[in-house]
């Protein structure tokens, strides 16, 4: 079993910046893409940005440019720099470890990130 727990959340302004963390209880990054999902009231959970186990990276058009998705392995945390942050980014953002081949998937709590015009 792994837990993670996400921190990071708050208001910010538009055009502000956040770092969003998720510390996982184990190491697990060698086997595990870790995601950074988000949900908007009334919205479906969206990827906004993902790393693999081989340590690329990939984004939602939305935010490619302004969020930037890194881990630390040492630390067993991944984070997500979100920089230029729009209204339409106010969401739940949530952290997501999977291991494809095995189908196991771990989520988050959330934690909560607004963004006012």
């Amino acid at each position: 079993q792994v837990q993670l727990v996400e921190s990071g959340g708050g208001l910010v302004q538009a055009g502000g910046s956040l770092r969003l963390s998720c510390a996982a209880s184990k190491n697990i990054f060698s086997a595990y893409t870790m995601t950074w999902y988000r949900q908007a009231p009334g919205n479906e959970r969206e990827l906004v940005a993902r790393i693999y186990s081989g340590g690329d990276t990939t984004y939602a058009d939305s935010v490619k440019g302004r969020f930037t998705m890194s881990r630390d392995s040492t630390k067993n945390t991944v984070y997500l720099q979100m920089n230029s942050l729009k209204p339409e980014d106010t969401a739940v953002y949530y952290c997501n470890a999977e291991r494809f081949a095995l189908r196991i998937n771990y989520w988050g709590q959330g934690t909560q990130v607004t963004v006012s015009s």
